[in-house]
């Protein structure tokens, strides 16, 4: 019977040490692992956090809000970035949601295009049909010169006068531009023109004259006149600084390698004659000479009388004498003339007495010749020469400055006047000076350190939030879950030592024949402290007794 009491069970430890925890240690342990479980989950979802990246920056806030609109149908997660300046998606998503979002036309830009068109309602009448369509011609216009590098936005004014077929003169169409550039941004002539001829080819019957281009300074661009303030239009200006970039750089290539690099400065000014000038000169020559006369023009009239026999001319002597051979003035042999009285002869020439008439043109030498000056010739040249003190170096590493000798100064200017093409006769001047030159200091770089360096504080922020997780964790571990456990393993002997004390008096009778062993005093008020602090324990102890028993039975 000994022996078969002393094989029943004991209750199981961990049943037993668990049941002998305080309840307070119950709860601190329960919640303890609820705090270690959220600790793991919010750890899990840090490192599952994505990348932020930038999807749209500096939109209008109605774009702004028809963009993240089509975000939430299409279950994409954003978020702005500080200021509201940006909107955040995800860096994996970024190239999906633009493409996705052009596809719906977002963002417009503040602009609307020929997509207004697709939302014509019903009855418009025909103005506003034509009203609309001029809107969007004028959004696809803004948004074509947008694209442009140097424009951050841009607005087109249309004026499309109504055509009619019953008028004589149409009146022709008209364009303004107005640019909004990029802070520290120009635009070059050639863009302005380009943006002209894009307005002017996109409005049928537009002349590019008719194109007008400002900025957001109210500066027109696009003048017709191009003609600066000191009279010289763009093509004039461009010649006149390659010309003067042109000799400047002769000048530092002829004189660098004698003085060193970067130790001349060198400036020279060009004055150009864009005068253009025309002449026509006429030069006439005198006839008299070896070389005959051309005759333009001759013309003779001769009138003879009806009766030849009848004399004529004034009564008296004078008529009876033949005239004296005459001479032509300006050339040809000399020819005889007959009296005015002599009747025609039998060859049938008229009398001496018929009137005749005669008249002969000559043809003027003259010589034209019509000149006319190109422009571009260079009238005057200036040149201005700085040469910086030659260095020196002694052993110490002292550097030591000494000015250029009157010789070499001499053969720098005489370099500098063949480099340039000096005509004295043209009025050119050289100007050579030999100074030292003043060394800036370029500031030093201030060195960040290690612990205000980006790279290091966006480092230090991740660990940081990996080992406060860490700390928390362990925090929770030896506050909450440690103690419970010591209490558990300190009950677990305990329960032992119940089972063993209050085995020994619940034994099966011995036979009469032995002593019955009781307990001492001192071991039963220990086993009735121990079931007054732990009546869970005893209890479960007596419970797996009894249903040993049963078992047994």
């Amino acid at each position: 019977m000994e022996a078969a009491a002393r094989s029943l069970p004991t209750p199981a430890a961990p049943l037993s040490a668990f049941a002998a925890i305080p309840p307070k240690r119950k709860w601190m342990a329960a919640a303890g692992v609820a705090a270690l479980v959220a600790i793991l989950a919010v750890a899990v979802l840090w490192s599952r956090e994505p990348d932020w990246r930038v999807l749209f920056a500096n939109t209008t806030d109605k774009d702004g809000g028809a963009i993240i609109a089509a975000l939430t149908q299409m279950n994409v997660p954003y978020r702005f970035a500080p200021g509201g300046a940006a909107i955040l998606v995800p860096e994996d998503r970024v190239h999906d949601a633009r493409l996705k979002l052009a596809s719906q036309g977002l963002p417009r830009g503040g602009t609307v295009g020929f997509e207004l068109l697709e939302n014509q309602k019903f009855g418009v009448t025909q103005f506003q049909e034509r009203l609309n369509f001029q809107r969007g011609l004028e959004g696809e216009l803004a948004r074509s010169i947008q694209s442009i590098a140097a424009v951050q936005s841009a607005r087109v004014h249309l004026a499309l006068p109504t055509q009619n077929g019953f008028l004589r003169e149409q009146q022709k169409p008209s364009a303004s531009v107005l640019l909004s550039l990029h802070p520290g941004r120009q635009i070059d002539r050639a863009q302005v023109a380009g943006i002209v001829h894009l307005v002017a080819a996109s409005v049928p019957n537009l002349s590019p004259k008719q194109v007008s281009v400002i900025d957001q300074s109210g500066a027109l661009l696009s003048s017709d006149s191009d003609v600066a303030a000191n009279g010289l239009d763009a093509t004039q200006l461009n010649y006149l600084r390659s010309i003067e970039s042109t000799l400047n750089q002769r000048v530092l290539d002829i004189v660098e390698p004698i003085v060193g690099a970067g130790n001349v400065r060198a400036q020279v000014t060009a004055d150009i004659d864009f005068t253009q000038s025309e002449s026509t000169a006429e030069q006439y020559r005198p006839n008299q000479g070896n070389e005959p006369a051309a005759v333009r023009s001759q013309q003779k009239v001769e009138a003879p009388t009806g009766d030849a026999a009848l004399g004529q001319g004034v009564p008296g002597a004078l008529s009876n004498q033949p005239p004296q051979a005459t001479t032509a003035p300006v050339n040809g042999p000399a020819q005889a003339t007959r009296a005015a009285g002599a009747a025609a002869g039998a060859d049938g020439t008229p009398p001496a007495n018929a009137p005749r008439d005669s008249a002969t043109n000559y043809d003027v030498a003259q010589t034209g010749r019509a000149t006319r000056h190109a422009p571009g010739p260079v009238k005057r040249l200036g040149a201005a020469v700085v040469v910086d003190h030659r260095r020196s170096v002694d052993a110490d590493g002292k550097v030591t400055r000494t000015p250029l000798s009157a010789e070499e100064l001499q053969n720098v200017q005489s370099l500098v006047r063949e480099a340039i093409g000096f005509v004295s006769e043209r009025g050119d001047s050289i100007n050579v000076v030999n100074a030292p030159f003043t060394e800036i200091e370029a500031p030093k770089e201030v060195e960040l350190p290690l612990w205000r360096q980006p790279d290091n504080l966006a480092l230090a922020r991740d660990l940081g939030k990996q080992l406060g997780l860490v700390a928390l964790a362990l925090t929770v571990i030896f506050a909450f879950i440690r103690p419970a456990l010591k209490a558990a393993a300190r009950a677990q002997p305990r329960a032992h030592a119940i089972a063993a004390q209050v085995d020994d008096p619940l034994q099966l009778p011995e036979p009469a024949s032995a002593p019955k062993a009781l307990p001492s005093a001192s071991r039963q008020e220990d086993i009735l402290k121990t079931a007054r602090e732990n009546p869970s324990t005893v209890a479960n102890v007596v419970r797996s007794w009894v249903s040993a028993e049963s078992k047994g039975a």
